[in-house]
C-alpha cells in the first residue's frame, strides 16, 4: 500500500526498529487497551499497538528503550506484561519426540466456575424481586443471602480491576460496573438493616422503568445480582467467541508435520521437524505431511495442498518441483531436500503475516479506541447529573438512584472495544484458509476505494511458460508422426522453446524416441537423427521458404497474434509448423469476468510487444483501450502512477520482482503466492496460489470483513448513544440494562463470527 496514505501509528510502519511482541494482562474493556497504549506511545520514540481482542502489544522501540522498560511501563498502568513463552527445546536428533500437551487458558475455566456459582445464586434472587406471587415473609433476606456472594464473589474481577484502575487515576468499564453493582447492593444494605426493607411481609413490586416508591422500603438486589451474572455471561461467551474467532489461526500453526524421516547414511532416521536443516534429504510416504519447503529429489506423486491453498484439486510433482511444508503426500513415495526451514517455511510465514493483520488496527478501529477513552469518564458524569436532576426535578431519591444505576450499567462500551478486532480475526483466519493472506487492517480500508485492477501479464493473466499450442501438419504428414520426431529432437536441447516443443508432444503421443547426432545451429534451431530420420527444427530458410501455402498461411498468421512458430523437416522436406506462446491460465477470463462484476475496470500490464499483449487481452476479456504494452520493469511504477493522477484507485496483481516497486506504490498490492519473495514482501495481500480468481475472492472478502466491522461499530454507537437517554430519563430498569449491555457484545462477536462461513 502506498505509505504516505497509510497510518503511521503501527510498528509495522518503523521497519527501522526493532519489534517486540507483549502479552498483556488484566485488560477488560477497549478503554484500558487505549490507556496501555497511550502510555506506551509517551515513551520516547516508542510505537505501539496495543489490541484489546487478542491481549497483545506490538511494539517498536529504539535500543536505548529495553523490553523491560516496556513491562514496567505496562505495570505501572496497572496491568501485567510478559513476553509469549518461547517454545520448549526440542530432543536430540534420534530421540523419542516427547508428547506435546496442548496449553489450556485458564481464564475460561475460571469464568465460567465464577459464571455458574453466581447465576445459579442470582436466579432465585431475579425471580423472587419480578415476580411479587413468589415473596413469602422474610424473602427478602433469602435474596440478601443469595446475592452477597454474587456481588462480592462473582463480581471481585470487577471491583478489583476498579481499584487497580483508581489508583492509577483511570476509569474503565469495571468501573461503571463495580460502582453500579456495588450501588445497589449497598443502598439495599442500608434499606434492609436501617430502613423498612427488612420488615416481615414486605413487598417489593417489580417495573421495567423507574418506579417512585419509598426510599428506605426499597431493595436492588435483583440488580446488583443480576447484574453480575448478566454481565459475566457476557464476559464467557466473549471469550468463548474470541477463541473461536482465533481457531484459524491456531489450526494454522498447528498444520505442520512434527516428525520426519530424514536420510542419513542411506538409512532413514526419525528426528523432530525443528532439527531438520537446509540440505537435508528427507522421506514422505504416501499419507504424510511434507516436513518443510523443498525440491523433490526422487520419485513422483500427488499433492494435496487444500489445507493451504484451498484448492482442492492435488498438483502433481516429480524430480525438480518445489514441495510446501504441511501439504499432503496423496500418492507415491517422495524423496524431498530441504530448502526452507523454520520461521522461514511458507506455513510459518502465514502464520506471521495473519498473526500481523489480527494484532495490527484499522483506522475505524483507532477511531473506536478514542472514544472508549473518553467514554468512561463522560459516563460518570452523565450519572452524576442524572442522580443529581432527578434528586431536584422530583425529590425522590429512589427514582433518582434508580436511573443513575441504570447508567452506569447500560453505557459500558464493551461492545464497541470488540467491534473491530473480533471482525479482523475472524475475516484474516478465514482468509488464510481459502488461501488469501491480509497483511493488515488497513487493507481492508484500500478494497473498499478501489476501482482499477492492473494485471501483470506474464505469471499472473499467463502460466509465466511457454507451452505448445498449434500443430500445422502438411497435407501428407501425419501429425502425430511430426509431434513425435520433432519433440524428440527438441528433447535434447534446453532453449524454453524447444522444451516446450518436447513437453507438448510427450504429453500428446507419449515417450518420445532417443536422438542420434544432435546438434545446435546457431541462430537457426537444432538437427539429428531420429528413428532413421534425419531432422530438422528451427528457423531454417531454405526449409521455411518450401512450406505448402497452407501451413506458411498459419505460420504467418500465428506469429502476426505474437506466437512463436518452428518449422518441423525431415530429410531435406518441409513437413509442417508447430507453435509455442506463454498461454494464459485456465481461470483467467473467468477471473476477469468476476473483476468487471464487482465494479472493477482490469486492465493488463506488461513488457511484451502490444500485438502479444492483445492476443492475451482477447483471450481473458480485456478492452484494448486498457493494455499498456512495451513497458520497462523500472516504467511499471510510473504506469500506476499515472493512473492515480487520472484519479483512480489502483490495485496491482503481480508476481515478479520487477513488480515489487508497482506493488508497494498501488493503493492495493495484490502478490501471487506462487511468485517472488520481493512481491510478496511488498504486496498488501498474498494470495497463495496462483489462481487469478482468489483476487476477486480477496477483494470480497475483504470488503465483507470491513462491512462487519462497519455494521458492529454501527450497532456498539448506535447502542449507546440510544441506551443512555432512555437510561437517563428512567425507562430501564437497571437489571435490564445490564443483560443488554452483555447482550450487546455478545451479538457483535457472533455477527462476526459469520465471516466463518464466506465462500
Amino acid at each position: 500500500m502506498n505509505t504516505s496514505t497509510a497510518p503511521q501509528t503501527s510498528p509495522a510502519h518503523r521497519p527501522d526498529l526493532p519489534e517486540v511482541e507483549l502479552l498483556i494482562g488484566g485488560m477488560t474493556c477497549a478503554s484500558c487497551a487505549a490507556r496501555v497504549e497511550k502510555k506506551l506511545n509517551r515513551m520516547d520514540g516508542v510505537t505501539a499497538t496495543v489490541n484489546f481482542a487478542t491481549g497483545k502489544a506490538r511494539i517498536a522501540h529504539p535500543p536505548e528503550v529495553s523490553v523491560d522498560d516496556l513491562i514496567a511501563t505496562v505495570v505501572k498502568t496497572g496491568y501485567t506484561a510478559e513476553e509469549p513463552p518461547r517454545p520448549e527445546p526440542e530432543p536430540e536428533a534420534g530421540a523419542e519426540p516427547a508428547e506435546r500437551q496442548a496449553p489450556q487458558d485458564p481464564e475460561p475455566a475460571s469464568l465460567r466456575r465464577r459464571l455458574i456459582v453466581s447465576a445459579v445464586l442470582a436466579a432465585p434472587v431475579v425471580l423472587l424481586a419480578m415476580v411479587p406471587a413468589l415473596q413469602f415473609d422474610h424473602w427478602q433476606w433469602l435474596s440478601l443471602t443469595l446475592a452477597a456472594p454474587v456481588v462480592v464473589w462473582g463480581g471481585l474481577p470487577f471491583h478489583r480491576a476498579a481499584l487497580t484502575n483508581a489508583r492509577h487515576g483511570a476509569a474503565t468499564m469495571d468501573t461503571l460496573v463495580s460502582i453500579g453493582t456495588l450501588a445497589a447492593f449497598g443502598w439495599s444494605l442500608w434499606a434492609l438493616f436501617l430502613g423498612h426493607a427488612g420488615m416481615p411481609g414486605m413487598r417489593h413490586e417489580f417495573s421495567l422503568a423507574v418506579s417512585r416508591t419509598d426510599a428506605s422500603s426499597t431493595i436492588y438486589l435483583e440488580v446488583a445480582a443480576g447484574v453480575v451474572a448478566f454481565i459475566l455471561l457476557g464476559r464467557f461467551l466473549e471469550a468463548r467467541s474470541k477463541r473461536r474467532a482465533g481457531a484459524a489461526l491456531r489450526a494454522l500453526m498447528e498444520l505442520g508435520a512434527k516428525d520426519v524421516a530424514v536420510l542419513r547414511n542411506g538409512t532413514e532416521v526419525r528426528i523432530p521437524v525443528s532439527a531438520l536443516a537446509v540440505g537435508d534429504r528427507f522421506v514422505v510416504r504416501p499419507g504424510e505431511k511434507v516436513a518443510t519447503d523443498g525440491t523433490v529429489v526422487e520419485g513422483t506423486s500427488a499433492i494435496d495442498a487444500s489445507m493451504l491453498t484451498g484448492e482442492s484439486v492435488p498438483v502433481d510433482v516429480g524430480v525438480g518441483d518445489t514441495v510446501t511444508g504441511a501439504t499432503v503426500n496423496a500418492g507415491g513415495r517422495l524423496v524431498v531436500e530441504a530448502t526452507r526451514v523454520g520461521a522461514d517455511t511458507q506455513l510459518a510465514r502465514m502464520a506471521q503475516l495473519v498473526e500481523d493483520a489480527q494484532n495490527g488496527k484499522a483506522e475505524v478501529q483507532r477511531l473506536a479506541d478514542r472514544i472508549s477513552a473518553v467514554f468512561v469518564p463522560v459516563v460518570l458524569v452523565i450519572a452524576l447529573g442524572t442522580l443529581l436532576t432527578w434528586l431536584f426535578v422530583t425529590g425522590d431519591a429512589t427514582a433518582a438512584f434508580t436511573a443513575a444505576v441504570a447508567v452506569l450499567i447500560i453505557a459500558c462500551p464493551c461492545a464497541l472495544g470488540l467491534a473491530t478486532p473480533t471482525a479482523l480475526m475472524v475475516g484474516t483466519g478465514r482468509g488464510a484458509q481459502l488461501g488469501i493472506l491480509i497483511k493488515g487492517p488497513e487493507v481492508l480500508e484500500s478494497t473498499r476505494r478501489v476501482d482499477t485492477v492492473v494485471l501483470d501479464k506474464t505469471g499472473t493473466v499467463t502460466t509465466g511458460r511457454m507451452t505448445l499450442q498449434e500443430v500445422y501438419a502438411a497435407e501428407s504428414t501425419d501429425e502425430k508422426q511430426l509431434l513425435r520426431l520433432a519433440g524428440a529432437l527438441e528433447h535434447a536441447s534446453e532453449h524454453p522453446v524447444a522444451r516446450a516443443v518436447a513437453a507438448g508432444a510427450e504429453e500428446r503421443v507419449g515417450p518420445l524416441p532417443p536422438v542420434e547426432h544432435f546438434e545446435n545451429v546457431p541462430g537457426q534451431g537444432v538437427r539429428g537423427r531420429v528413428e532413421g530420420h534425419e531432422v530438422t527444427v528451427g528457423r531454417f530458410a531454405d526449409l521455411a521458404a518450401r512450406l505448402p501455402q497452407e501451413v506458411a498461411r498459419a505460420r504467418h498468421e500465428a506469429e502476426s497474434e505474437g506466437r512463436t512458430a518452428v518449422v518441423v523437416g525431415w530429410d531435406g522436406v518441409p513437413r509442417g509448423v508447430v507453435t509455442v506462446a506463454d498461454a494464459v491460465k485456465e481461470t483467467s477470463a473467468e477471473a476477469v469476468r468476476e473483476l468487471r462484476a464487482l465494479g472493477l475496470r482490469p486492465m493488463l500490464l506488461t513488457g511484451d510487444n502490444r500485438t502479444v499483449a492483445e492476443t492475451v487481452a482477447r483471450a481473458v476479456g480485456i478492452d484494448p483501450q486498457d493494455v499498456i504494452a512495451e513497458v520497462l520493469p523500472q516504467d511499471k511504477v510510473d504506469v500506476v502512477r499515472r493512473l492515480q493522477a487520472e484519479g483512480r484507485s489502483v490495485a496491482m496483481v503481480g508476481d515478479g520482482v520487477n513488480d515489487a516497486a508497482a506493488l508497494a506504490t498501488a493503493d492495493l498490492g495484490l502478490a501471487m503466492g506462487t511468485g517472488t519473495d520481493a512481491a510478496i514482501e511488498a504486496g498488501d495481500l498474498t494470495l497463495v496460489r496462483g489462481d487469478l480468481r482468489v483476487v476477486a475472492d480477496a477483494i470480497r472478502l475483504s470488503r465483507r470483513t470491513l462491512a462487519t466491522i462497519k455494521g458492529n461499530l454501527v450497532w456498539a454507537f448506535g447502542y449507546n448513544v440510544a441506551a443512555l437517554p432512555l437510561a437517563a430519563a428512567g425507562l430501564l430498569n437497571p437489571m435490564i440494562a445490564g443483560a443488554a449491555m452483555a447482550f450487546s457484545s455478545v451479538f457483535v462477536v457472533t455477527n462476526s463470527l459469520r465471516l466463518r462461513t464466506f465462500r
